[in-house]
């Protein structure tokens, strides 16, 4: 199980985010620009052990559970040394607390619905939404030390895009919350539940 190909890349996605704080602690752009290389590393093996896993038939229900718990911590701790670092502006702290709480709002509905034997699976606004979360934490990562790209810096990139990943968030978000609920309540009601029409039980994606 830990020893395919694809769980190994999952953890080391995991592996990858000691070094990627530490890269905080590097003075000067060589710093930012390894931070943005190991960041790379981890959307590229995000990618790949998905890939490998269906490709090779490796899927597993240690992947499935592991794969999006990686993504998860990935990201809230890269927000949370980008707002302790100052290269998270102002109010663009607003975005990224609502990422933060979206991802924990799902990993307790996950967490809730897999007591239950439902599974939740990535839906594919999720999958674009975490790619241009993943493309725009890379522009914050960089920051100063990045290009300018006509009138925006950088940085005011990596704004922009965190505000466009926080309302895809709060849309996906809603859509796994109004799932769980709707499984919530066929687990209080039944014989509620048995008497709906059209309603195939499915879970949010």
């Amino acid at each position: 199980m830990l020893t395919n190909l694809p769980n190994i890349l999952t953890l080391s996605r995991i592996g990858a985010i000691p070094l990627l704080i530490a890269t905080f602690y590097i003075q000067g752009p060589f710093g930012n620009w390894l931070g943005l290389g190991i960041l790379a590393f981890a959307g590229v093996t995000d990618f790949f052990d998905g890939y490998f896993a269906r490709a090779w038939h490796q899927q597993s229900f240690f992947g499935k559970f592991l794969d999006p718990i990686a993504d998860k911590l990935l990201v809230s701790a890269l927000l949370l040394m980008l707002v302790a670092f100052g290269r998270v502006p102002g109010i663009a702290v607003l975005p990224a607390v609502v990422i933060l709480c979206r991802e924990i709002l799902v990993s307790g509905l996950r967490e809730f619905l897999a007591e239950t034997q439902v599974s939740v699976p990535v839906s594919r606004l999720a999958q674009w939404k975490t790619t241009l979360q993943m493309l725009m934490l890379g522009f914050l990562l960089v920051g100063p030390a990045g290009p300018q790209f006509g009138p925006f810096t950088t940085t005011e990139i990596g704004v922009i895009g965190l505000w466009i990943a926080a309302i895809l968030t709060l849309i996906t978000g809603y859509d796994y919350l109004r799932g769980g609920i709707r499984h919530v309540d066929k687990l209080d009601n039944p014989d509620r539940a048995k008497d709906a029409p059209g309603d195939a039980g499915g879970a949010p994606e």
